[in-house]
């Protein structure tokens, strides 16, 4: 009897958690290298996506006019994705506003949404104070960015509500870019389930990658992934 409880664990291994990490504007992928690392090294599956004309994709940004061009690589990777998995999104800065768009989109296959000093706004860019707050943005570029396409974002509710999505929020305290007051207000515009405070500037990443690690961890944890 033993002998067959042992075998049919093995038939069910548990799955690993799976996470996705989205750039923001003018990074790339490669933003993510330091987390992709500690991530794959403690046993964690991980993706990272290059949004149009960023990291390795060399279109030109000026051409990029529509948020949902600029956003493709990553629609296209969450269609494929099987409709029996479920990930977790990590967004950086105006990367933020992938999340909320997957959130509209493809609810059923995101288990947690991680907004990380991130542009966090439920319907998009709907009035000038959002633009405007964005803006900022472009001054910090490590490469040209399609600021246009960015700020053309608006989100329609899809079949599922986004609020089912379980979101938590990483305050990055020290940021001059997407500042604390800035995030502060999205939060309590949109609040998340859970919102945590890290001692950083705006690229944590490079920073404090290892206080990051430990807080996505623990975010993953708290829905439940082990």
């Amino acid at each position: 009897m033993g002998e067959e409880v042992a075998c049919n664990m093995t038939e069910m291994p548990l799955k690993v958690p799976h996470f996705v990490l989205v750039h923001g504007i003018g990074g790339g992928s490669w933003c993510w290298y330091k987390i992709r690392c500690l991530m794959e090294n403690s046993g964690y599956k991980v993706s990272c996506i290059d949004l149009k004309a960023s990291g390795i994709d060399r279109s030109d940004a000026k051409t990029i006019l529509t948020f949902d061009e600029y956003n493709k690589p990553f629609a296209e990777f969450m269609s494929s994705l099987p409709n029996d998995e479920k990930v977790i999104l990590v967004g950086h800065s105006a990367g933020g506003l992938s999340l909320t768009d997957a959130t509209h989109k493809f609810g059923k296959k995101i288990r947690l949404a991680i907004y990380l000093g991130a542009t966090m706004l439920k319907t998009g860019f709907c009035t000038e104070q959002d633009v405007k707050d964005d803006s900022t943005l472009a001054a910090m570029l490590l490469r040209p960015g399609p600021i246009k396409a960015l700020v053309s974002a608006r989100f329609e509710e899809g079949m599922i509500d986004c609020d089912e999505v379980p979101r938590v929020y990483i305050r990055t305290t020290q940021d001059r870019v997407v500042k604390p007051e800035q995030q502060e207000e999205m939060v309590k515009r949109w609040p998340p389930a859970e919102v945590y405070v890290l001692e950083s500037d705006h690229s944590p990443f490079f920073s404090t990658p290892f206080l990051l690690f430990g807080l996505l961890v623990k975010a993953a944890a708290s829905v439940g992934i082990y």
